[in-house]
């Protein structure tokens, strides 16, 4: 058995930690423990966590490497302690902080040309301007900024070791440059009104940064959803379609995206490539509140969905329930519309499911449009993916064949691969296979898609 290799998911929620065979990716043992809940955390309770998770497997593994929640931002100072809570990628406090940058850098544009992406207020420069304006003494006891899987990453490397980072979550700070992929440190000024220390970056993505103080190797570790399509094994036109609380398409691309509308981020991955996203407020909160609508059990839900037709008789739903990012309607709600005296319950669950779906497919045609790509493969992640209903009907929408991943903890893995690939230092990182996978067929029904489309234009001006 080749040596052991451990990759850690240092989430919004909870740590996972997983021991994985380097060779094969089997994996031989996994651990986990929670965060607390809030949009405004003290990292050090990620480090009590992963001490937890991670800490019994460390003497076990001749590798590891950390993939965390993005854009999260963790001040230091100069002794390296935390200077205040961490602001989340959640945190929308510093909205109005990210319009203002915008507009400081020139417009959209200049946004998405500077850094590969529109700014918003998950970004760390935005929540670095937020902290100048609300805080400043704050911002003055500042000397360093990292990012969750950094701040991690550092407390398990020896003692003295320079902090550090990879160009996968640094695209999502606002202040790292995809085109010349640097940091800007111009920006972070900009931002908070005064200069910090920036982690070091890797020359090559399978570099080692740091050593254990029992010799493992560190690898760069990435963001969660870098870190997600590394565990997929994702390669250029690949594109995953998560579904859990937000919907995410991501697809890996040979090509840097720009796109000045911000529908989709042109982040970098974790092998040397680019990662452009779209992400979804609402995903499968919508499965849920269609089953809380109609009183019945998620099982159930599908069996209704299923029961209908293609189009589900003419009902058709818009799910921004909680207002939207893609498309950006913030205050926007649901729509659901068609219905007769002889719409059944089957059509409104059918029309619940295809809302859903035809909201990712637009995600999908959007990465395809701002990268010149055609998908191919597509790959369904998450807990709403393990709906009957969802893995049925996603490639009669979607109008292709759609592969159903088994269940994982894909982030961990990803950076459990990077870890190997650290450790092996091969050009490119260790085949895994995944097995498990299921591909799904259908016959396309572009109508579905169509009526959606027109219903989101015939709202455009409502919220």
């Amino acid at each position: 058995m080749a040596p052991p290799v451990l990759g850690i998911d240092s989430s919004t929620q909870s740590t996972k930690a997983l021991l994985v065979d380097a060779e094969t990716g089997q994996v031989l043992e996994e651990r986990r423990a929670s965060h607390p809940d809030g949009t405004e955390v003290d990292p050090r309770a990620w480090l009590d966590a992963v001490d937890e998770a991670a800490g019994p497997l460390l003497e076990r593994a001749d590798a590891l490497a950390v993939g965390g929640q993005q854009h999260g931002m963790v001040l230091l100072d100069g002794a390296g302690e935390v200077v205040r809570d961490a602001l989340l990628w959640n945190d929308t406090r510093s909205a109005d902080a990210a319009t203002a940058l915008i507009e400081e850098m020139g417009g959209a544009q200049a946004s998405v040309e500077e850094i590969g992406s529109l700014m918003v207020a998950s970004f760390t420069a935005s929540k670095l301007r937020w902290v100048r304006d609300e805080e400043p003494e704050n911002a003055q006891r500042a000397v360093s900024v990292l990012l969750p899987h950094d701040f991690v990453s550092l407390h398990l490397a020896e003692k003295g070791t320079a902090p550090f980072t990879d160009r996968g979550d640094a695209s999502g700070t606002g202040y790292y440059s995809t085109r010349e992929e640097a940091w800007k440190p111009e920006l972070v000024e900009a931002a908070l009104g005064k200069s910090l220390d920036l982690p070091r970056l890797p020359e090559a993505p399978n570099e080692v940064m740091a050593r254990t103080v029992s010799g493992a190797a560190i690898a760069a570790g990435t963001g969660d959803n870098m870190g997600a399509a590394l565990g997929l094994s994702l390669g250029p036109g690949d594109v995953s379609v998560s579904i859990g609380t937000s919907g995410v398409c991501a697809m890996v691309s040979d090509t840097r995206p720009g796109d000045a509308s911000g529908t989709v981020t042109g982040f970098a991955d974790a092998t040397g490539r680019f990662l452009p996203m779209t992400t979804t407020i609402n995903a499968s909160r919508i499965l849920e509140a269609g089953r809380a609508l109609l009183g019945v059990s998620h099982e159930e839900m599908a069996e209704l969905a299923l029961a209908s037709e293609p189009g589900a008789r003419g009902v058709t739903l818009l799910p921004y329930f909680d207002g939207e990012r893609t498309p950006n309607r913030p205050h926007a709600r649901a729509t659901l519309t068609g219905m007769s005296s002889s719409t059944t319950r089957e059509d409104v669950a059918r029309a619940y499911v295809e809302g859903l779906l035809c909201s990712l497919a637009d995600g999908i045609t959007s990465l395809e449009e701002r990268t010149g790509t055609a998908a191919r493969r597509i790959t369904l992640i998450g807990g709403g993916a393990r709906s009957r209903a969802v893995q049925q009907l996603a490639p009669a929408i979607f109008g292709r064949e759609v592969t159903i991943a088994p269940d994982g903890e894909y982030v961990a893995l990803g950076a459990a691969r990077q870890a190997a690939w650290a450790l092996a230092g091969t050009e490119e990182p260790p085949a895994w296979e995944i097995s498990g996978s299921s591909v799904v067929t259908a016959d396309a029904t572009p109508q579905v898609l169509e009526a959606y489309r027109e219903l989101k234009e015939r709202t455009a001006d409502w919220s």
